[in-house]
């Protein structure tokens, strides 16, 4: 029992980060060299957009907020150890996560649910839309649940997740720690190699080309010269008159 256990650990723990970030950086290049047009979200906004913005603002304002956290506490573990030294910076840092974890699930439950209910989003909705859906709710609930019942989890994964994910990269893998934490927590270390997988098959790959130059960008200025009611009625051509440069 314990060697089997032990497997598992190894498989989980130390093989499957490696494959993940494999995966990760092939699969993107690859589909980006392949396809870079579907490198995107692939938005559906111009399909339905209400329902939209009660999924997508929750979700990204949830999941950048907790992205950076983990962030930082991985790159400087002393300094959210040192933020958390004083009790109420440390509850004011574990409230406003959760917060933003609850808006992160309220999020995704109103993208999976517009996607279920609208026939004209559920056509272009492919397997892996659903997929990577279902698995961030299963990662949004998890971690939720470990927020929850295993209080501070700013200050234990600074000093116990944070070492360990650094050994992955230094090529030196050690769990000693990390295996003995309990099933919950290593099931949402788990599900967060199995999104970085997935990322390159995924509308989430889109994070990787965040469009930075809109901030400096020329205005575009867009003249409408035709009639939009008469463009827009189903009878009338798309094409009311040959176009000058052709």
């Amino acid at each position: 029992m314990d060697n089997l256990f032990n497997a598992l650990n190894n498989f989980f723990l130390i093989a499957l980060p490696y494959i993940a970030l494999f995966v990760f950086v092939i699969g993107s290049i690859w589909r980006y060299r392949s396809n870079g047009f579907k490198f995107s979200s692939l938005s559906s906004q111009f399909l339905e957009g209400r329902q939209l913005f009660w999924g997508s603002v929750p979700f990204h304002m949830g999941i950048l907020f907790l992205f950076f956290g983990h962030l930082i506490a991985f790159l400087i573990p002393s300094g959210v150890l040192a933020w958390n030294a004083h009790p109420a910076r440390l509850i004011v840092l574990e409230v406003t996560a959760f917060i933003f974890a609850i808006a992160l699930l309220i999020g995704l439950v109103n993208l999976l649910y517009r996607r279920i209910t609208n026939p004209r989003i559920a056509i272009v909705t492919s397997k892996m839309d659903y997929a990577i859906i279902v698995l961030l709710l299963v990662q949004v609930f998890n971690g939720i649940w470990v927020a929850y019942n295993f209080r501070w989890g700013s200050s234990w994964f600074s000093s116990v997740l944070s070492p360990y994910l650094w050994s992955i990269f230094a090529l030196q893998p050690d769990t000693s720690a990390v295996a003995s934490l309990p099933w919950v927590v290593k099931s949402h270390i788990v599900a967060a190699y199995l999104i970085v997988l997935l990322i390159p098959f995924s509308r989430l790959v889109h994070f990787l080309v965040p469009p930075i130059d809109y901030i400096w960008r020329p205005y575009q200025r867009v003249i409408w010269y035709w009639n939009k009611k008469e463009i827009r009625k189903a009878h009338t051509p798309w094409s009311l008159k040959r176009p000058k440069n052709n």
